[in-house]
């Protein structure tokens, strides 16, 4: 761990790789894989982070995930007995994330998932494909959209509207629309495979449940601590953070892909838009944003100044979307600061990107970042990110391979963690 001091002349590639943050000790819980998530971090970061505040004296009793995800960091915080506090713009996400940070009856599960079962098989299912969203008309054939459909109205007419168990089966729902649509499988762009079958509504749902029956099985150590998960933007004038002792997060990157697009099937199956393109607005990272660039690209810091700049002299049209995310960045640094309790730490994991040749260095602005909105100490490790290692491209349909021409997918990432 580096104690950073002139960040704008800290050379970041002479970070050593920290095989403290690298692995767990623990087997992974089946609740972090009952819904696909992409850009997940380990489920042991949490871990290793508490590992870290309890060996430099610092007490935790509140943890916030600023970018939560799929609740990864909420699972931890639940399973450790620690309030948490979490927010994502994405609804999809938080779907997610609540459903996997709650314990469940058995019993009312097994209770649920049979009436659910029995009004499907017994229901006659009527053709609603003529009148469906002219996008899920695109991704689904006839039969596996009406299947879906029906399968939809049998969950809502059998579970309690709002509760934990509408939750459990929803999300249930929403991990089976991939395979059952006609999306390339493995493929994390939206693309359509000619030549796939989709797989069988009913048993995949079946499938599904049955492998989260047993994830909940195995959550007896679950604590009472309470979890808040909201949707909305961390920097969104409707977000009220609470205080708490450290914030566990990773960020969405400069050059990501558009998690909107990502998780179009389930934002339009579960009503929470009725064209996915306007959960784009207002994403931390996303392309589409509207500010005053010549006016505001001027308050970048000094790493995020030379970035943009080499943007503007190589790929101008991006320019205004890098500009946008580090500023934002800026913000989130300032905001963070200010939710934690004296004594509190900010623990965020960040990787470096490249765009058409530009390097991208997400994780020096963020450390200056974080160092002038007030953080007393900043220090900086790196980890290996392990699936990465042997396969580090995409190729053009956004799959790991190991083809050298394909775009270089960085293998390691960063830890930043700031002192207040």
């Amino acid at each position: 761990m580096i104690a950073l001091k002139n960040i704008s002349r800290f050379d970041f590639g002479t970070v050593p790789i920290d095989s403290f943050w690298n692995t767990g000790a623990e087997k992974e819980s089946k609740m972090h894989r009952i819904h696909a998530y992409p850009a997940k971090f380990p489920s042991f970061i949490t871990t290793k982070a508490l590992e870290y505040a309890k060996k430099h004296n610092h007490t935790v009793n509140a943890i916030a995930d600023i970018f939560c995800g799929c609740g990864t960091t909420a699972f931890e915080a639940k399973r450790n007995n620690i309030d948490f506090w979490g927010c994502d713009i994405n609804p999809v996400a938080t779907l997610i994330a609540k459903a996997k940070s709650r314990k469940y009856q058995q019993w009312r599960l097994d209770k649920y998932f049979s009436a659910i079962i029995r009004r499907f098989e017994s229901a006659p299912i009527s053709d609603m494909y003529p009148s469906a969203n002219e996008r899920l008309q695109y991704w689904y054939k006839q039969k596996q959209y009406n299947d879906l459909a029906h399968l939809k109205s049998a969950i809502l007419c059998e579970t309690p509207a709002n509760s934990d168990y509408n939750l459990f089966f929803l999300c249930a729902f929403s991990n089976i629309l991939k395979s059952t649509s006609v999306w390339l499988t493995k493929s994390i762009k939206p693309q359509v495979d000619p030549n796939k079958k989709p797989a069988d509504v009913l048993t995949s749902f079946k499938e599904q449940c049955s492998f989260m029956f047993a994830a909940n099985d195995g959550n007896d150590g679950l604590g009472n601590a309470s979890s808040e998960i909201v949707t909305g933007s961390f920097l969104g004038s409707d977000t009220c953070a609470p205080k708490v002792d450290m914030i566990v997060t990773s960020p969405p990157y400069v050059t990501s892909y558009e998690y909107a697009d990502l998780h179009q099937l389930s934002s339009l199956w579960l009503d929470f838009a009725t064209d996915f393109r306007d959960l784009r607005e207002g994403a931390i990272g996303s392309l589409y944003h509207e500010y005053n660039f010549t006016r505001e690209w001027k308050r970048l810091n000094d790493t995020g100044n030379k970035i943009v700049s080499l943007f503007l002299d190589q790929h101008k049209s991006k320019a205004r979307s890098v500009a946008k995310y580090f500023l934002d960045m800026q913000k989130v640094a300032e905001k963070s600061f200010d939710m934690l309790n004296a004594n509190g730490l900010a623990v965020f994991v960040i990787g470096n990107t490249e765009y058409k040749g530009v390097r991208v260095d997400n994780a020096k602005h963020l450390a200056e970042s974080l160092k002038s909105a007030g953080f007393k100490e900043v220090h900086a490790t790196k980890r290996k990110i392990s699936n990465k290692i042997l396969t580090p491209y995409r190729d053009e349909l956004g799959k790991f391979s190991s083809d050298a021409s394909g775009r270089k997918v960085y293998s390691e990432e960063f830890i930043l963690i700031g002192s207040k």
